[in-house]
């Protein structure tokens, strides 16, 4: 072994601290970047934040529909709920799982001490709405018979939504059924021991163990298939709650389309005054050199947003010319694009491309669509013309909407009938894109 010196050269990226910040903040939301800008504004004295507050005398269309968009939607602020749709998504005011629950508490006729203890049980429920602690231990904790406590959790499980109160998802089913007054031997039986065999829609393994006919077994599976097993679903558990904002409006006008940034979901920043006369007026080293940090990270911080601001336009741009007859509603699919045609089109990396989309909305007639959405693969039929896949999902599901529920099409026949429709696809994507749109194989969508 020895030591030698050796001179190599070698190419590296090193990205300045603009460049940083520029790559961080473009792959944020809008809702993100003002979460980061307010906090930038606390630890940073030099900025100055203003607010569009007022309505000018004279706007242009620009101005207007920012306004317009402004008034009526308040920046466009949207729940995000990915959840299925429950009549209690429709209770008017935001009220809590828990206090919904015990307001039906205090209504009843039950004494002061059941009340007490049913609203001490009620503190136990999860945000799925269980009742996720062990009764036995609740009532060696609050030194009293389990009996009782048992009791009074029977009686929380009586109260709406049906199933609250559950301590797992088969007692949260048989109180649902037992509410509605249908919960038999046989299906009491199912819930305990054949939900597996349930969600796997094999009815004919249930029926022949229950000895029921296959048509009943699919009856209780289908009403047990219509239960809820998320009671609290509608309510507000505290849970956090996604909104989201969007970047830009996509406006039709006649037959032009127009881009207009929501530059009002941010707050508009500069640098205070005050802090650059400092630097003019004052001897002092350490000030002088706090107040240009500050001043440099202020002047990083609008470049960065600026920058951020551009960017998404100039893939928005991009997106309309090619996405144009959809957005103006003159057809219903969009055609194939992939972030390497913007990236070529814009000469910039995909990479930067795929930031500027990620969590980023544009409001436009068809509604508020995600624009990583708007990007989409494509196959080639026997003209060797792209076919977005959007188009080949549909006819997969209009094809099973279609179908025989006693005699379902298998994938190979889906792919087949596509085959001969004029696309060229392979079964392994026919059961992909299948499995995209949360449709069943075959075997699970069988009806008797």
């Amino acid at each position: 072994m020895d030591l030698n010196l050796n001179l190599t050269q070698q190419q590296k990226l090193v990205m300045s601290q603009s460049m940083q910040l520029s790559v961080k903040l473009l792959q944020l939301s809008n809702i993100e970047l003002l979460e980061y800008i307010n906090k930038e504004i606390q630890e940073n004295p030099v900025i100055d934040v203003e607010y569009k507050e007022s309505i000018p005398d004279n706007m242009d269309y620009k101005d207007f529909s920012d306004y317009f968009k402004q008034s009526t939607t308040n920046y466009e602020a949207v729940v995000r709920n990915e959840d299925e749709v429950s009549p209690f998504n429709f209770i008017s005011e935001k009220k809590s799982l828990k206090d919904f629950l015990k307001t039906q508490i205090g209504e009843s006729n039950e004494s002061s001490e059941v009340k007490a203890l049913c609203e001490y049980l009620i503190e136990s429920i999860d945000s799925r709405g269980y009742f996720d602690e062990n009764i036995e231990e609740v009532a060696k904790e609050l030194k009293i018979d389990s009996e009782k406590a048992i009791d009074a959790l029977y009686k929380v499980q009586n109260l709406e939504p049906p199933g609250i109160g559950a301590r797992n998802l088969c007692e949260c089913l048989k109180i649902q059924a037992m509410k509605k007054g249908i919960l038999d031997e046989a299906m009491e039986k199912i819930i305990d021991e054949y939900l597996d065999d349930l969600a796997n829609n094999k009815y004919s393994k249930m029926a022949a163990e229950l000895n029921i006919t296959i048509e009943m077994a699919q009856a209780y599976g289908d009403v047990l298939k219509s239960f809820e097993p998320k009671p609290s679903r509608g309510f507000y558990t505290g849970d956090e709650t996604k909104f989201i904002a969007p970047d830009a409006y996509i406006e039709r006008i006649g037959n032009e389309l127009f881009i207009i940034m929501n530059d009002d979901a941010v707050p508009r920043l500069s640098v205070n005054n005050m802090y650059r006369s400092i630097l003019d007026e004052t001897a002092d080293i350490d000030a002088q050199k706090y107040v240009k940090e500050k001043i440099n990270s202020a002047l990083f911080l609008m470049k960065s947003i600026e920058m951020r601001r551009s960017t998404i336009y100039k893939v928005l741009e991009q997106i309309v010319e090619i996405q144009r007859k959809y957005f103006l509603m003159e057809e219903n699919y969009l055609k194939p694009m992939l972030l390497k045609d913007i990236a070529e089109k814009l000469q910039m990396h995909e990479s930067t491309i795929s930031r500027a989309i990620k969590e980023k909305y544009v409001y436009t007639d068809r509604g508020i669509l995600k624009i990583k959405d708007l990007f989409n693969n494509s196959i080639s039929n026997d003209s060797n013309e792209d076919i977005s896949t959007k188009v080949i999902k549909d006819e997969i599901k209009r094809i099973v909407d279609n179908e025989d529920k006693k005699k379902p099409v298998s994938d190979q026949v889906i792919c087949q009938i596509l085959i001969e429709a004029g696309h060229n696809i392979s079964r392994r994507t026919v059961a992909k894109y299948r499995e995209e749109i949360g449709i069943k194989a075959s075997s699970k969508r069988k009806r008797f």
